[in-house]
């Protein structure tokens, strides 16, 4: 299926707020029902589960949108960065700045089917436990 730049560029823009709002609904407003999301090859899980685990531990989150591309075989990538400090249940206090993205499979309701997540786990604990030197542009 052949997906449109403008409209999945404005549908990131509206995720992207989603994650901000701190609203786990608001985001998995953009999921079809059902769908999961596969984090770093892991087992999926509910995207609003995996929203109030990101909201909890920190909840000064802010989600940055870096880019939206669309692959030759229709694959979406949606990259973003997290900005925020693990402050919530059991938190460390520390920074952190990593960037990902998720690689979308739209449904024919315009809604994400299945998402897999990416980051780089390791320096993402090693900022939970250490923190991130706000000097570095990227993580």
């Amino acid at each position: 299926m052949a997906h449109d730049q403008d409209q999945l560029v404005d549908f990131a823009r509206s995720y992207t707020e989603s994650w901000r709002s701190g609203d786990p609904v608001r985001v998995a407003e953009h999921y079809a029902r059902g769908a999961s999301v596969a984090i770093n090859g892991g087992a999926p899980l509910p995207i609003r589960e995996v929203a109030e685990s990101f909201m909890a531990a920190f909840p000064d989150m802010q989600l940055l949108m870096d880019d939206v591309v669309i692959r030759d075989d229709d694959r979406v990538e949606y990259h973003w960065t997290l900005v925020g400090t693990n402050t919530g249940p059991g938190g460390t206090g520390n920074r952190v700045r990593i960037s990902g993205f998720e690689e979308w499979t739209i449904g024919d309701d315009g809604l994400v089917a299945v998402s897999l997540g990416n980051y780089d786990q390791a320096e993402y604990e090693r900022q939970i436990a250490h923190g991130v030197d706000e000097g570095l542009t990227s993580a």
